[in-house]
């Protein structure tokens, strides 16, 4: 016991007791966030989205920490009143010089609150679409379907339409198809909700839909939308595409294309277009 008494007095008068009181604190405070923020994670992991957890993580390590930290300040013998001052002089300073990054943190406050989209979510941002693997306080972190890494600004985000791809469990797919004038619409309508029947990726509910477009330059359009589970999307469009081609020219359906006559000048004849026999 001596000896122990002796090392504190050692301690107290070297003023390493401080430091190691300080040291001690940081430690606790560390390893007590991480404890805290996992176990908060693990009770409420049912009422959080991905992302809702990844926040909620952060929030409570570095309020812990920062709490633990203020009091090995103390420790220390650092006046806090003068520590806040310089930091609120600090920060007011870094606010002037970084307003831009000011600007992504609100904005980037103000998705998490409003949540449009969560982590694994495939979001479309004017060209570029992609699947939302980070929401920080700056950015949002996509990666695009030929493996590109895009980091675009929350402030761009806000200002920007986003559509997100991966919302709802069914989408639509607007088959826009052209006929020549000869045929018959509704034998066309019949021939495509048949396909339709017998694709089984395709809904039965919502029914598919048949809308005359109206009378364009070569050929009278067609918009047939079809649904699918959100899964099943570009496969059901890719096959009904390949199926109505096989099916019209089996049925002898023509698809017309634009034609293109060449004129050069009054006194030359127009370039005769004839289609090449088989």
């Amino acid at each position: 016991m001596e000896e122990v008494k002796s090392f504190l007095v050692l301690l107290e008068s070297s003023k390493l007791l401080p430091i190691a009181r300080a040291i001690l604190l940081l430690m606790a405070g560390y390893f007590l966030g991480r404890l805290v923020s996992v176990t908060v994670i693990k009770i409420t992991h049912k009422h959080f989205t991905a992302h809702g957890h990844l926040v909620l993580k952060r929030v409570l390590f570095y309020g812990i920490f920062a709490l633990f930290g203020i009091s090995a300040l103390r420790q220390l013998g650092f006046d806090l009143s003068v520590v806040l001052g310089a930091a609120g002089i600090l920060t007011v300073a870094i606010g002037f010089a970084s307003q831009t990054s000011a600007s992504n943190v609100i904005s980037g406050i103000f998705l998490m609150a409003e949540r449009p989209f969560s982590i694994a979510d495939v979001i479309r941002v004017g060209s570029t679409t992609g699947e939302v693997i980070s929401i920080d306080w700056l950015s949002v972190k996509l990666r695009t379907f030929d493996n590109l890494f895009v980091r675009i600004p929350n402030e761009t985000m806000i200002k920007s339409e986003v559509t997100t791809l991966t919302k709802y469990p069914i989408r639509r797919a607007d088959l826009m198809i052209g006929i020549a004038y000869k045929e018959d619409i509704e034998a066309v309508r019949e021939l495509l909700l048949e396909i339709a029947n017998k694709n089984p990726l395709c809904l039965v509910e919502p029914a598919p839909l048949f809308i005359v477009q109206g009378f364009g330059a070569s050929s009278i359009d067609l918009q047939f939308s079809i649904w699918a589970k959100r899964e099943n999307f570009l496969t059901l469009k890719n096959s009904m595409y390949e199926t109505i081609k096989k099916s019209f020219d089996d049925n002898d359906i023509e698809i017309p294309f634009p034609h293109l006559t060449v004129y050069a000048g009054s006194q030359t004849q127009d370039f005769p277009v004839m289609n090449k026999a088989p």
